[in-house]
Parts: structure tokens; sequence; C-alpha cells
């Protein structure tokens, strides 16, 4: 005799997958929230923090952001108490110049180790690169879900908006910093690249590094939403400005990709549009790693 199933039980058991699916999910955010700036007017920072605390809160587990002033970090702060912030400012490795902290929801992660590097020929110290008008910095951490007991290793950076060799050997310092240091951990990068898709730096960091090429998110995704550029200026979505990324390594499947990009009377809540990746981290294991992980030493 054949077995009997009722609907109601298969109905039952997919209902659990789904759920146990739905937990594995993490919403993953790059958002540079333009530093604040007085001359930037009606879209200066007090106009715009609730909104900006309001976009994380209901859309990030985790989030990179970039140019984020120290007052910012505070405000933000003060708006979001269920996440846990960590950055340090790029001209000194305290509180001097611009962040780019990372932050996660804290009933979600808690940090195994965190810390950050310069990108330039001296990156324990504070210091500027190659060509970079400015001090270039990443901030790292290595996140374990307190669901799943998985580990990620989760990085977020802002590229030289004007030293073009600079951005080049950003891209391969970050590159091999997460060929060293990821272990056997999946990794995720987060950025305001200041390039393109078809530029040499986006190149040089998705370059083939085994187990621990980046790959880009969007590009994964099998249906993005929003518009794919993700800059506008305060004025309008420039076309051909996708310099916004987030980046993966296998296996973590990407399940969606947004480009979020909601005017109020008009207005954008940044210069640049926020995206975000649904992913599901999965394991990652791999043999014969180079190399171990930076101390917290490193972030100065």
């Amino acid at each position: 005799m054949k077995p009997i199933v009722s609907l109601a039980v298969l109905f039952s058991i997919a209902s659990v997958a789904v759920g146990q699916e739905d937990q594995s999910s993490v919403n993953v955010m790059s958002f540079n929230i333009r530093f604040d700036n007085p001359a930037d007017g009606p879209d200066a920072w007090p106009h715009r923090k609730d909104w900006v605390a309001e976009i994380i809160r209901e859309h990030a587990d985790i989030v990179g952001m970039q140019e984020v002033k120290k007052n910012q970090l505070d405000d933000l702060k003060e708006r979001l108490p269920n996440y846990e912030f960590y950055g340090v400012g790029r001209d000194d490795g305290n509180e001097a110049g611009e962040y780019v902290p990372l932050a996660w929801k804290q009933d979600r992660f808690e940090a195994v180790e965190k810390g950050v590097f310069w990108l330039s020929e001296t990156p324990d110290e504070p210091s500027n690169g190659w060509d970079a008008n400015l001090n270039r910095i990443s901030t790292w951490a290595r996140l374990k879900d307190k669901q799943s007991a998985k580990q990620v290793l989760v990085l977020n950076t802002h590229f030289d908006h004007q030293g073009e060799q600079a951005r080049r050997e950003s891209a391969k310092l970050m590159r091999e910093w997460v060929a060293k240091h990821a272990k056997d951990d999946a990794v995720i990068v987060t950025g305001d690249f200041n390039t393109t898709a078809k530029s040499v730096p986006y190149k040089n960091l998705t370059a083939d590094s085994g187990a621990t090429t980046l790959r880009d998110s969007r590009m994964l995704a099998k249906t993005p939403e929003g518009p794919e550029s993700t800059w506008n200026g305060f004025k309008e979505i420039v076309p051909g400005r996708r310099i916004d990324f987030i980046f993966t390594t296998a296996p973590v499947e990407v399940r969606g990709y947004r480009t979020l990009d909601e005017t109020r009377e008009g207005r954008f809540s940044s210069d640049h549009l926020p995206i975000v990746a649904t992913l599901n981290i999965g394991s990652q294991r791999r043999r014969g790693t180079v190399g171990e992980t930076a101390s917290e030493s490193s972030s100065g």
C-alpha cells in the first residue's frame, strides 16, 4: 500500500521550509549618506537624518555607510539603538575626518573581531595612498549570525574620487586583503567605489582569486529592482553612474537586489541611492587559506 500524505501535512512541511529559508536571509545595504554640509541647504543633514535612519531601520540587517562625520554617526546611533556601530575617523584613526562605519542589528549578529586598514602603501596607519586626494579607509568586522552560528566577514570602503592610480591600487589591496583574511567565512564588501563596472579598478577588485573571488551582487540577482545608476547629486538620477556596489564571495546566494529611489517632495535622502542585497550567507569551507586574520589593533 502506498503511504497517503495529506495536503495539510505537505503544506505544514512547506511552511517550515519557507520559514527557515526566510530566517537565513540577510539584508545588506551600502549607503553613502552624504557628509554634513550646511551648503546643501534644503538637502543638508538636519533635514535628512531622520529619513536616513528610517531607511536603514526598514531595510538593513547590516549596513556599510560612507561619508559619515562624527556628529552624523552620533545622530544615527541615537536613532538606531538596536544596531551596533563600528568605525573610526580616517584622518587620525580616532574621530577626525569621515568614517566609513559598519552597523548591524545586535539581536541578529555579534562581532567576533573587527578593525580597519587604510588604502595606501602603509595600511596600518592613517595615511594617504598613491595619488589619492584624501585619506581613504576600509572598515571590517567578522560577524557571527546568532541564528545560524555562521560567520561572515564584512568590509566597507570609499575609494578616492580623484586619484585614478589610487582606485586601481586600492582595489588590488582590498582583493589581496580579503584573500589573506577570509579564513573559511563568506565575504561581503560594500562601498562607494567612485568607479563603474567597466573600469580597471572594478576588474582589479573582481579578478579571479579562487575561493575569495568577489562577485557583483546586482549581476547575480535574477531580477534586480530599481534604477541601475546610484548617483543623483540631489537632483536627478544620472544614467551610467553605478558607482556603489555590494560584492560577495561564493557560495553566498543573492536572493534579491534593489536600488532604493524613493523621493519625498521631490528630494532624495542623499546624493547617492542606497542599495540593498538580500543574501543567504551559506557555509564556506575552504582549505589552504593564506594568512591569519588581522587583529583589532590595526584599528589605530
